[in-house]
């Protein structure tokens, strides 16, 4: 659990000359820090152990000079772990999961890292870089320590989700305090359960990226990181109250009731490709209550739960590969596709599908239920609700981009795919990685010439997380399905190349030093 404790305090536990070796004396004279005063900081401030100088200099770095700090500090044996934990407890500290670019920062830390795993050195630690670079100057962008959000909480009485439907973000807080005191599956459940209030991609994804952060930062900061999402629901409760929004509120629990699922244990119900396919289709053309119906209705019947959430995640798939984009243009006369990177239909329904995938695989029974149920009307709202003919429209690769490839060897292939992606050809992109899957290739060369692109390019906020989304839905569905993800992604690529992202250039170049 948090501790209360000022910055007074903390400065006087480790002294301004300890502070000053963290940073190193000169950054710190830049900062401001070798002549700070106690009387400077905050009267009550978060802290965070043996994180918070790391965590105070994401914060307080002009983000000019950052980028060389965070190198010397790899070089001085500092993990890419602390400093990915640092960059989120800062993030969340600033922004409390209420600025639209802060939390979007928040979510990609945890896929950054992912990310940072599947790479050589000296260029390893690219993704995290790139996304510190951006968590740090919307720090600064928003006021930085002096307009933090989360400050301590203390728990109390009352319910969580009565506090959020009064919209009241400190009671709410005090509320999750005390579950998290008891028991952090106990806080995380309840939390789930007014998650699962409304459908939105954020708020869906939030809780999920903030759970996987877990793992770096330890439970005993799970209070802050699961803070963002009170406070996300609370700020969202205007809307989110209102049709066809607050559809989850009545029909979940009529659901979860006509079909017997409370108290009721996941089934194991294996799901063959034809059985797959048909629920794809079924899901791609049904409502959004439909949708929901059908997902519990399976549920009910045994089929297991994996199954369900791979038949989500494939729905939402197609509306990548189907999206004409925006200000769709006509490829095939060598003009690109309309842009889908960034928050594109596809994208959204992408990564909210794997979120609710993977929150069903680490909740209780009862949320197991609930996310794929409502996993599948989201998927299904998502493809009617902003528009676009999307039952109408062809998925990429169409047979006429199919039959314009003819390699059968890796390496021209990947060539083809480099030249696809930087000529923004989002349907030849995605028709080559089809093919070189279904020659069997070894899909991580292919991977990694996508994981390329995808660190250098800006993405528009998205590029970590959907990265991410593809990797892990390609590893856990069956390899007779799995490539329509890759296509997806090579497309989205193709897209987003052609704006590097801020601080990549220079982070290259310190990686090399």
């Amino acid at each position: 659990m948090n501790t209360l404790r000022n910055r007074r305090e903390f400065l006087a536990e480790v002294g301004r000359g300890m502070l000053v070796t963290t940073v190193g004396l000169e950054v710190a004279s830049g900062l401001g820090l070798a002549t700070a005063t106690a009387a400077e900081a905050p009267e009550t401030a978060l802290t965070f152990g043996p994180l918070e100088p790391l965590v105070a200099l994401m914060q307080e770095t002009p983000v000019a000079k950052l980028l060389p700090i965070l190198a010397g500090k790899l070089r001085a044996g500092t993990s890419l772990r602390d400093l990915t934990a640092a960059g989120a407890l800062a993030n969340a500290r600033t922004f409390g999961g209420e600025d639209y670019v802060g939390f979007h920062t928040m979510m990609a830390l945890s896929p950054a890292l992912h990310m940072s795993r599947e790479l050589a050195a000296p260029h390893a630690a690219l993704p995290v870089l790139k996304v510190l670079y951006r968590n740090t100057n919307r720090i600064q962008e928003h006021g930085g320590r002096k307009d933090e959000v989360l400050h301590p909480v203390v728990a109390g009485e009352g319910k969580l989700a009565d506090a959020i439907h009064a919209r009241d973000a400190e009671g709410a807080e005090r509320a999750l305090a005390t579950l998290c005191g008891s028991s952090f599956d106990a806080a995380f459940n309840d939390l789930l359960a007014v998650v699962q209030d409304a459908g939105d991609v954020h708020r869906v994804v939030l809780p999920y990226r903030a759970w996987d952060l877990l793992e770096l930062i330890g439970r005993d900061h799970a209070l802050t990181m699961l803070r963002q999402s009170v406070r996300f629901c609370v700020k969202a409760e205007d809307w989110s109250n209102r049709a066809p929004h607050n559809e989850p509120r009545t029909l979940l629990p009529r659901l979860l009731e006509k079909h017997g699922l409370l108290g009721k244990q996941p089934g194991t119900k294996v799901a063959d490709d034809g059985w797959m396919e048909g629920f794809v289709k079924t899901l791609f053309t049904a409502s959004a209550a439909e949708a929901a119906e059908a997902a519990a209705a399976a549920l009910a019947e045994g089929i297991a739960p994996a199954a369900i959430g791979e038949a989500i995640s494939l729905t939402a798939n197609q509306l990548v590969l189907r999206d004409h984009g925006r200000t769709p243009r006509d490829e095939v006369t060598g003009k690109p596709l309309g842009s889908v990177h960034g928050d594109s239909i596809g994208v959204h329904a992408s990564d909210s599908a794997n979120a609710w995938r993977n929150l069903a695989r680490v909740s209780n029974t009862r949320n197991t239920f609930a996310c794929l149920i409502l996993g599948a009307w989201q998927v299904a709202k998502d493809r009617t609700e902003r528009g676009g003919d999307f039952q109408k429209w062809e998925p990429l690769p169409v047979p006429y981009h199919l039959d314009s490839i003819k390699a059968t060897d890796a390496a021209t292939l990947l060539g083809q795919l480099h030249e696809a992606v930087r000529g923004n050809l989002q349907a030849r992109a995605a028709v080559v990685a089809t093919r070189y899957g279904a020659l069997g290739l070894d899909a991580r060369p292919l991977f990694d010439v996508l994981l390329g692109y995808s660190v250098s390019e800006d993405g528009a906020l998205h590029a970590e997380k959907y990265y991410r989304t593809v990797s892990d839905d390609f590893a856990i569905t069956r390899a007779s399905l799995r490539w329509r993800h890759v296509a997806g992604l090579a497309r989205v690529v193709a897209s987003e190349f052609g704006r590097p992202a801020a601080g990549i250039a220079e982070a290259r170049e310190l990686l090399k030093s």
